[in-house]
């Protein structure tokens, strides 16, 4: 079996955390950096959930899951160290086609979570399948050196300059010729040399010939 690798619009969408603690704010704070309605269902917090749950970033109810807490949820994830409440959660979920993600355990998921690099929009996701972590934190972290802070801002560039082309060149094939040669191994090798200004140069020059 494979996975297919997808990016979800999390944005307004219930996603329900079950358990309080530091994996379970690791979930979270991922969630919430996509904008997501954010549900926590623990009899604990760690100081870090507390505070976003005072400020009310998060909605939280104290106690033990219930299948009544997946009413409307979009993405699940079980973040406890009861494997009797993360198998009741994961068979929930699927009675109820509910993706579902039980941490440390790949066989109870329907979905598991990548490593992520995070430039802004610029994303770059590595995942083994579930069969070791490590190893795609390790790579992630060679791919944050290689993939710098400067992707963020060029990737907000290249999103403007594509809006200008969509709105001055009518004809279809000319703006696909366009768009296609903006960026090439060059202006790749800039960035991540982390010449931000000579790689929009290029752009530049490139969308001007």
């Amino acid at each position: 079996m494979d996975y297919y690798p997808v990016f979800l619009k999390l944005e307004g969408r219930k996603c329900l955390v079950i358990g309080g603690g530091g994996v379970a704010e690791r979930k979270v704070r991922t969630l919430a950096r996509c904008g997501a309605d954010i549900y926590v269902v623990s009899p604990e917090l760690t100081p870090g959930l507390k505070e976003m749950s005072d400020t009310g970033r998060i909605h939280h109810r104290t106690g033990f899951y219930h299948p009544a807490d997946l009413e409307d949820a979009f993405l699940v994830f079980c973040a406890t160290d009861d494997d009797g409440i993360n198998g009741a959660v994961a068979a929930d979920c699927a009675a109820r086609n509910i993706a579902v993600n039980v941490v440390d355990n790949p066989k109870r998921c329907s979905f598991v979570v990548p490593s992520v690099v995070h430039r802004g929009d610029f994303k770059l996701a590595v995942s083994t399948g579930g069969n070791s972590p490590h190893l795609a934190r390790v790579i992630r972290q060679d791919l944050e050196i290689l993939f710098g802070p400067e992707f963020e801002e060029f990737t907000s560039f290249l999103g403007r300059v594509r809006k200008q082309v969509l709105q001055t060149v009518s004809d279809p094939e000319k703006r696909r010729v366009i768009l296609n040669n903006l960026v090439d191994g060059e202006t790749l090798d800039m960035l991540k040399q982390g010449n931000l200004a000579q790689a929009k140069e290029r752009v530049e020059k490139c969308l001007s010939s």
